[in-house]
């Protein structure tokens, strides 16, 4: 099922298998430097491992429904707990609320409430001293971590339709909406700029370069935009994704777009001509999340299937 391109670069040799989630995980994601990763889903946990070893290290419980997003600071996770003010996570989702955790205590330092339903996606800031969510509520909103305040010191709601996702940059904030539009907010000038994309997008994901926002949409294809003139610059087909919210990205080199598919398997392509470079039946029900190693060649799925799989070259 591969093709060319350099695809002996790329991971698709089952290193180990994660299991432990009951039900679908909905989310899995490498924290900073790629030694460890977090994942949540239907049965209200989150989950520290070591990838690498196949170890599971910890298990977060405090959500009442599915967690469908988490992120971490870029914490090194010690026995001992000297880095403390560097090891936080944030998670949301079914009960409406944004968890902001210790990652080596497990206790939730704080809840965020104000989303009227579901929270879809999480986002620390830079510097960890800021959370963003988007919700099912059409609304993005920004939560401080240093204050006592449970309030949002932002709410953007100009969405017409579900936020799904959210990413950030030094001053902007830019979110994907099942409206069909990508939302980019600079936070210094208070400037909104949207793209209409016509069909509903699931995912966002930003290049590498910051110069790319690659959208996952609702019609089975992934789009990616010129970030500074909202051009559409490419197209990649190939996998379905039609009712369910998928993960795509760019490699770490940002040679190749990623992303799963809702019969399990997960495709390659070609950042510059689209074409598929790899394909390979990964999990045995839909791919709900990839994250990709920051520096080697090393990626992680999630699935429906209830199992989160690393891969190597």
């Amino acid at each position: 099922m591969s093709g060319g391109g350099g695809v002996g670069g790329l991971p698709r040799k089952e290193a180990s298998v994660l299991k432990g989630h009951e039900g679908a995980v909905l989310a899995a994601r490498f924290n900073a430097d790629g030694n460890y990763c977090l994942s949540c889903g239907k049965d209200r946990t989150i989950r520290l491992w070591n990838p690498h070893r196949g170890i599971l290290i910890k298990t977060y419980k405090a959500h009442g429904r599915e967690v469908r997003d988490v992120h971490c600071t870029q914490f090194i996770y010690q026995k001992v707990l000297y880095c403390r003010d560097n090891s936080k996570l944030s998670s949301c989702g079914g009960d409406r609320q944004v968890f902001y955790w210790d990652v080596a205590t497990g206790r939730v330092i704080r809840k965020f409430r104000g989303h009227d339903s579901e929270v879809n996606a999480v986002k620390f800031n830079e510097y960890a001293s800021v959370v963003v969510s988007a919700g099912y509520d059409r609304s993005v909103r920004a939560w401080d971590c240093r204050s006592h305040s449970t309030e949002p010191i932002q709410i953007i709601d100009t969405f017409l339709d579900s936020v799904m996702s959210v990413s950030l940059t030094k001053s902007e904030i830019i979110a994907g909406s099942v409206d069909g539009t990508i939302r980019t907010f600079d936070i210094r000038i208070g400037r909104e700029i949207s793209d209409d994309l016509g069909q509903p997008v699931n995912c966002i994901a930003l290049s590498n370069d910051g110069n790319c926002i690659l959208a996952s949409c609702l019609d089975s294809t992934l789009r990616l935009l010129d970030r500074s003139t909202g051009e559409l610059l490419q197209e990649y087909k190939g996998h379905t994704c039609k009712s369910y919210k998928m993960d795509c990205l760019l490699t770490n080199n940002d040679a190749c777009v990623t992303g799963g598919s809702e019969d399990g398997i997960i495709f390659f392509w070609d950042l510059v001509d689209a074409s598929v470079v790899s394909s390979f039946r990964a999990h045995a029900s839909v791919v709900t999340s990839v994250s990709y190693h920051p520096t080697d060649s090393c990626m992680i799925s999630a699935s429906v299937d209830g199992t989160i799989r690393v891969w190597k070259t």
